[in-house]
């Protein structure tokens, strides 16, 4: 989930062509509106969107019982806010731009996880 469309599609071609399956979002609102959530294997979003911003998106997310592994994407770092969205169960925060290696990692880790941990299963 990203509001730029360059990286919206580019990391939507990155995760197909690994054999992912991916769907793109513009914001959160969209996403929460999508039906998505339920079925959703880990979550990639920026932490500076419009409207619902990333640590409050996540916050609502565990508020609905949804505990989807996020791995959180920014331009602007900010430790704080890192700390923040990893103390509340966050599983990556990547700074862009980052390698398509760093991504695939963090996600496969995240997806390993997730079929692993009861907690992170909807």
């Amino acid at each position: 989930m990203d509001d730029d469309g360059l990286v919206r599609e580019s990391t939507k071609g990155l995760l197909r062509s690994m054999g992912y399956d991916a769907e793109t979002f513009t914001s959160a609102e969209e996403y929460l509106h999508s039906g998505s959530p339920a079925a959703t294997a880990c979550l990639i979003s920026d932490v500076q969107m419009p409207g619902i911003g990333g640590a409050e998106f996540q916050a609502q997310l565990a508020a609905e019982g949804y505990h989807t592994p996020i791995i959180f994407i920014t331009a602007f770092p900010d430790q704080d806010l890192r700390a923040r969205v990893m103390k509340a169960g966050a599983f990556g925060f990547l700074t862009k731009p980052f390698s398509d290696e760093s991504l695939i990692k963090c996600l496969d880790s995240a997806l390993l996880r997730s079929r692993t941990d009861p907690s992170l299963q909807s």
